[in-house]
This record gives C-alpha cells, sequence and structure tokens, in this order.
C-alpha cells in the first residue's frame, strides 16, 4: 500500500512530518510527495490559516519550535511568514521522479525552516536543487512552463476534490490523516486498520442542536 503526502513548504508541521517520513511503516519508494497550495485548499474550504489568526500565529511558532527541539532538529525559520510558496511548489512539482521529488521536497522545506533561507529568492532554490542533485537552472527555467502551472493547480483541485483541507495531509486507501502527529494513525491504516463506515455515516448523517452565526 502507498501512502501520499501532501505538503506545502509555507507550513512548518509539512516540514516537521518530512523529517519524520521513515516513521512509516513503509519503504521509501512507496511514499508518493505531492506538492499542493494550501492557500488553495483554505479558500476551497472556507478556512484561513494559523497564522492568519494572531493567537494562532504565536502558538504555532511557539509550538514548531518546541517539536524541533525535542526532535533534535534545528529550526530558524523563513524570513517572512507567511510567503508566498509558488515557485517552490513548481520546482517540486516539475521533477516527475518520485525518489527525486521526495528529496528536494525535504531538502526545499528544510531551507525555509531549518536554515532560515528565503523560499522567493531564485538563488535559494536553484542552489537547493543543485544540492539535491538535480539542474537547479532548468528546473527554475520550468516553473515558469505553463504545464508546470497547471500541474499544481491540478494537484491542488484534486486534494480538495478527495477531501483535503490543510498540510501536512497522508492519505491512505481512501483514508486521510491530517497532521504531524498522527504517525501511529498512518500505520494503524498501514496495518490494516479501519473505522465502521456505517457508524460514520450514522454520526454525520445525525442533525445539528446549535450552530453558531459566522460573519
Amino acid at each position: 500500500m502507498r501512502v501520499t503526502f501532501y505538503f506545502d513548504p509555507v507550513s512548518p508541521y509539512a516540514w516537521l512530518a518530512s523529517r519524520q517520513l521513515d516513521r512509516l511503516d513503509v519503504a521509501e519508494e512507496q511514499i508518493d510527495v505531492q506538492p499542493v497550495l494550501f492557500a488553495g485548499l483554505l479558500g476551497a474550504h472556507g478556512l484561513v490559516g494559523p497564522a492568519e489568526v494572531p493567537a494562532k500565529r504565536e502558538h504555532t511558532m511557539r509550538d514548531v519550535l518546541r517539536t524541533a527541539a525535542r526532535l533534535g532538529v534545528a529550526c530558524q525559520g523563513p524570513p517572512t511568514h507567511p510567503f508566498n510558496p509558488l515557485r517552490a511548489l513548481r520546482l517540486c512539482i516539475a521533477v516527475d521522479d518520485p525518489e527525486a521529488r521526495r528529496r528536494l521536497a525535504c531538502a526545499v522545506m528544510d531551507a525555509a525552516w531549518a536554515d532560515g533561507r528565503d523560499l522567493n529568492d531564485a538563488s535559494v532554490l536553484r542552489a537547493v536543487a543543485e544540492r539535491s542533485g538535480l539542474d537547479g537552472a532548468r528546473l527554475l527555467e520550468r516553473t515558469q512552463d505553463p504545464a508546470v502551472k497547471q500541474a499544481l493547480i491540478a494537484a491542488t483541485e484534486a486534494a480538495i476534490a478527495a477531501g483535503v483541507f490543510g498540510v501536512p495531509t497522508f492519505r491512505v486507501g481512501k483514508d486521510l490523516v491530517w497532521g504531524s502527529d498522527r504517525f501511529d494513525t498512518v500505520n494503524w491504516l498501514l496495518a490494516g486498520g479501519a473505522v465502521d463506515d456505517a457508524l460514520m455515516n450514522d454520526i454525520l448523517a445525525r442533525p445539528a442542536s446549535a450552530t453558531r452565526p459566522r460573519n
């Protein structure tokens, strides 16, 4: 069984998850790394990102620093946040080879969150690609290719259609698992775990007894 890992480097939790992919009970070649635009997911579901809510922004950054310290990984954070991740996402989706894409995606997220580099700087992206054993100049050119741009749009739309609303998300079969701290759940699914769909559908069909107004 394969695992799809949906990510956007703007998310520190996607970065933290990328540092722990070896916790998955599958071979590395069974992990499909899928770039998606987090902003597109948020817009499709009528959500805002945690960095757009002051209390959540502070909590998120403190939690990320705590988690990185607990994992023993360096964390400088990017020079701006939120930042525009489009070119970095296109750089990754332009790589067709699954192993090379995994390597590049993890290196891109490390550059932003571990090393504090600016992913809007083309020279940073080129250097990251070259350190990953890829042709950085060629990949940067491809980020302007309409076909590459459309590939990212299509990947994001497909993720939305599948029910993905945030990153990181892991997909195992039809099941989606959201969050950087859900590796045990992903492995449970890989081992054959499953919820009672009839019960879940029954619960979802029950009416709400309270609602709140939304602006």
